[in-house]
């Protein structure tokens, strides 16, 4: 089931969202591009993402090699066990 939505509602809605996107364009500064952000941002991301799964590779060799647990070393070396 569908609303019905007139067309002078539906113009008032476009016009709303066409005023947010101009707003949203107008904090981010002109010439710049929303899409080449979100990609660095993606490209950073995974690069952390390599470097977090090498170091957890990592600590789980040291916690073999001594003997306990990644829990163990993770707090021996103060870090947390979540992405927080």
């Amino acid at each position: 089931m569908h609303a019905y939505t007139s067309p002078a509602d539906q113009a008032v809605h476009i016009a709303s969202l066409e005023a947010s996107v101009a707003e949203l364009q107008t904090q981010l500064g002109e010439g710049v591009d929303a899409e080449k952000i979100v990609a660095r941002h993606i490209r950073l991301l995974h690069t952390y993402n390599e470097a977090k799964d090498a170091a957890q590779v990592l600590i789980g060799r040291l916690a073999a090699l001594r003997g306990t647990t990644v829990r163990g070393v993770h707090e021996e070396l103060g870090l947390g066990l979540g992405d927080d």
